[in-house]
């Protein structure tokens, strides 16, 4: 789960930079209604009423809802007009629409914000398919906001591609200036918020996990809509299943000084990074690796999102390394030219064996693992058999090259 908090002061040597942070955890999430999360100001936390009569015109026969099979928590009351779309910038696969308008057509509004190349949102893409798959034709409607983390992630074109690459067919609005995200008070990637027909909570979820009860809510506020789901299975799976050998795992690390300069995260290990932002400098790899931190080797710039390759080379002269605890290992690039290029992964001082590669991995005749850039997207490059601690090694020729951040994952048999 990611979370995007305040902005935050941090002095480095000579110049103060106010930045934004983000943190990503792993596979875990929290609570549905974790109490760290204030409610929008001036809103008073409630208990979710007890179901009603809507105004909206329902089927002849409503059923009764079955009781939930869990402790339904408490949730926010939100003024009329919170729990709405704002300052969308365009729409993949819909027309323009309001939360709104759909209440007043009978459905019940599952929103879900996520970001195209956050690891935590693309695990919950499954079980959003099964949830539309099984109950768009029975009263949900399925709203994908789309709020961005890095600036390429604004880019309509991006969005679309990866919407088709990960087989979204509901609709999804784009809400490139955070208005629909700050309307909800949102903190976090993946958030999934249920809205009923009286245009209040009936749940909501942050982070991965907990399907079964997300579906269980889904069921029950499209019951209490008067729609009739009974002879629709509910699914069986409550979560990913973790590596049970999984103790710990590397936090996610981020290329750019914008992360880098809080005091949420210091990701690059060497001091020569933090002198000047948007500084092009020699790095010379030590191996002498601390957790939790990249290290260079060659030429490089520290810009604000990313750290970028900064200069051609002809035989892989340059690298990224860090110590990797986990059991997978994800890569953000957005090129910073137009040509697509190599980038070749090691691990421990070797290439992947072909157990040990993601699915964007490819082998050359040299036996060499590396996956080629040809659009910004998130890369999965490494899935180990087993979990454990390694050093993993990055390097291409390019000078296009730039890393946005790595995430890391425990689960079996996956990203």
């Amino acid at each position: 789960m990611k979370i995007r908090k305040h902005l935050l002061p941090w002095l480095t040597p000579g110049l103060l930079i106010a930045v934004a942070a983000v943190a990503c955890g792993g596979s875990d999430s929290p609570a549905s209604n974790p109490t760290d999360v204030p409610p929008p100001a001036g809103i008073a936390v409630q208990p979710t009423q007890a179901p009603g009569t809507s105004e909206t015109v329902k089927p002849a026969s409503t059923p009764v809802p079955t009781p939930l099979p869990f402790s339904r928590p408490s949730l926010p009351t939100y003024p009329k007009g919170v729990l709405e779309l704002y300052g969308i910038d365009s729409w993949i696969n819909s027309e323009p629409f309001t939360i709104e308008d759909k209440l007043a057509e009978n459905h019940v509004v599952l929103v879900d914000f996520w970001t195209y190349t956050c690891v935590n949102c693309i695990r919950t893409f499954p079980f959003l398919r099964d949830w539309y798959a099984k109950y768009a034709d029975r009263g949900l409607v399925i709203l994908g906001v789309h709020t961005p983390e890095f600036d390429f992630e604004k880019d309509y074109d991006n969005v679309k591609a990866a919407v088709e690459r990960q087989g979204i067919k509901w609709p999804v609005a784009l809400d490139n200036d955070y208005e629909t995200w700050d309307s909800f008070r949102n903190r976090f990637w993946p958030a999934k918020y249920l809205i009923g027909l009286d245009g209040q909570l009936r749940y909501r979820h942050f982070g991965e996990g907990a399907y079964i009860e997300g579906e269980q809510a889904i069921r029950y506020a499209l019951t209490e809509a008067g729609w009739d789901v009974s002879d629709i299975p509910i699914g069986s799976v409550e979560g990913v299943k973790r590596d049970p050998l999984a103790t710990q795992m590397t936090r996610e690390l981020y290329g750019g000084y914008e992360r880098n300069y809080t005091s949420q995260g210091i990701y690059a290990g060497q001091e020569q990074y933090y002198i000047a932002p948007d500084s092009t400098r020699e790095y010379v790899d030590t191996a002498t690796y601390t957790p939790q931190q990249f290290f260079l080797q060659g030429l490089w710039t520290n810009g604000p999102e990313s750290i970028i390759h900064a200069r051609e080379t002809d035989n892989l002269e340059d690298h990224l390394a860090f110590q990797f605890v986990g059991r997978s290992a994800n890569v953000v690039i957005s090129p910073a030219g137009p040509e697509p290029f190599d980038v070749y992964v090691e691990i421990d001082d070797r290439p992947l064996k072909p157990e040990e590669a993601g699915i964007d991995i490819l082998f050359d005749d040299q036996g060499r693992s590396y996956f080629t850039v040809d659009e910004a997207k998130l890369y999965a490059f490494l899935e180990v058999p087993e979990f454990g601690e390694y050093i993993v090694k990055l390097a291409s020729n390019s000078d296009n090259f730039a890393i946005f951040a790595f995430t890391f994952g425990v689960n079996d048999g996956g990203i």
